[in-house]
């Protein structure tokens, strides 16, 4: 059995919470793609953990964990966020935790190198999280990357970055006038964060093949969101892979097998953190409100981030391209002050009003057409069950439910892992 744990929107909707939560019932978890440019945040009974790169069912010790082949790691972020968790009282051990051979390893050259481009971008940047994931992704495409698998043959790797280095000091150096790197440094960083992590470097197509022929339950969890893909996304201003639930399968390591249901997960109202489109966006005091009442604040980077009222545009077409079966809506309970509930029901592109989410110029154009529903005035965070909802914040998830064409089976009303709805 093959579940995918998808995000609908920009990023940021709640994905690790509900990998946490539904992790009770796989067997194992695998981070298909991306490295740690994006942060899921999880709070269980010993205590509040940001993940950047380790799946997010780490902190359940009886489920084995796996960083697919479509990542990318950055070795000293990650042997420093399993420190983390260790002093947080979580074990992590070769038997609960493997890493793909054929996953790549973000270099300090590729973080240096996307800092100097933002730099250089100035007013036009992209909003990078500067951790050297565009270059990472352009070195393994141009067959100019480090895998995993090599830090298990010191005298390979060694011949590799003797070619790499050589290669990323024309731009580093020469381009952007920084300073250059050296093989003897670079082997150095890999003995210090490379070393420690080789227990844990093994074929993970291999097993994850012979787990599921074995009948174990699977879930592969997606970072970031639909409209961050690099193809299906708001390009230019996306992620530098593929977060949707087509692509599982291949950055998991088994691209011979189908996914057989994708969870959607998408806020019960919008945000965005980075620069790009962002059409259902509010301002002032009305998005000031919303933002702190919903801690919205990156768990990868601090940044503010962007809201808005829910977007049944983009929405709509996150659940198209993420073919979702089931819905997770998240923060419901963050709209239990709310009158008023602002909802995006369609974008005016030049004074055309449209239901299907643009691309390009057009969705640079578009301006939100905004409705508002009636709020409940009344808190979830106790709910339990469906049934035990205000009745207004059952016309809102019916009403979303209609919208975006998806059936919603679970309602977080809360952070912990017992604030949840199964409707």
């Amino acid at each position: 059995m093959l579940t995918s744990i998808v995000g609908i929107n920009w990023g940021d909707e709640g994905k690790g919470r509900m990998v946490d939560l539904l992790a009770q019932s796989q067997d194992i978890v695998v981070r298909y793609q991306g490295g740690n440019n994006a942060g899921h945040t999880v709070i269980n009974d010993k205590g509040k953990f940001v993940l950047n790169l380790l799946p997010s069912a780490i902190l359940r010790e009886d489920k084995v964990n796996v960083m697919g082949v479509g990542m990318v790691i950055d070795i000293e972020h990650l042997s420093k966020e399993i420190a983390r968790l260790r002093e947080g009282g979580i074990s992590i051990s070769p038997a609960n935790l493997k890493i793909s051979d054929k996953a790549v390893v973000c270099c300090p050259f590729d973080v240096m190198q996307d800092c100097l481009e933002e730099d250089r971008l100035g007013a036009r940047k992209f909003g990078s999280t500067r951790r050297g994931i565009s270059p990472i992704y352009a070195d393994k495409y141009m067959k100019k990357a480090i895998r995993m698998g090599d830090l298990l043959h010191p005298e390979y790797l060694r011949s590799r970055l003797e070619t790499i280095v050589e290669w990323k000091n024309l731009t580093i150096a020469n381009a952007y006038g920084g300073e250059a790197y050296t093989v003897d440094g670079m082997l150095e960083w890999f003995e210090r964060y490379g070393a420690p992590l080789k227990d844990y470097i093994c074929d993970v197509s291999v097993y994850l093949n012979r787990a599921l022929d074995e009948g174990k339950r699977v879930m592969l969890e997606a970072q970031l969101g639909a409209l961050r893909d690099i193809d299906y996304g708001i390009y230019p201003y996306t992620t530098s892979s593929s977060t949707i639930t087509a692509y599982g399968p291949v950055g998991a390591g088994v691209p011979n097998r189908k996914v057989d249901v994708a969870i959607g997960v998408m806020k019960a109202y919008s945000t965005c953190v980075g620069e790009g489109p962002f059409t259902a966006e509010m301002f002032g005091d009305e998005a000031e409100n919303l933002r702190k009442a919903g801690g919205e604040y990156g768990a990868a980077t601090g940044r503010p981030r962007r809201v808005g009222g829910f977007d049944v545009v983009a929405s709509r077409y996150g659940c198209m391209v993420q073919a979702a079966d089931e819905i997770a809506l998240t923060k419901l309970d963050i709209l239990d002050n709310m009158d008023k509930i602002p909802v995006c029901v369609a974008y005016d592109v030049n004074g055309v009003r449209v239901t299907d989410f643009p691309s390009g110029e057009a969705l640079n154009a578009a301006k939100p057409v905004i409705e508002y529903l009636d709020g409940w005035k009344t808190s979830t965070a106790e709910c339990r069950k469906y049934e035990e909802l205000p009745l207004n914040a059952r016309k809102y998830i019916e009403y979303i439910e209609r919208a975006v064409g998806a059936k919603i089976k679970y309602i977080s009303v809360g952070a912990e892992r017992d604030a949840i709805i199964i409707k």
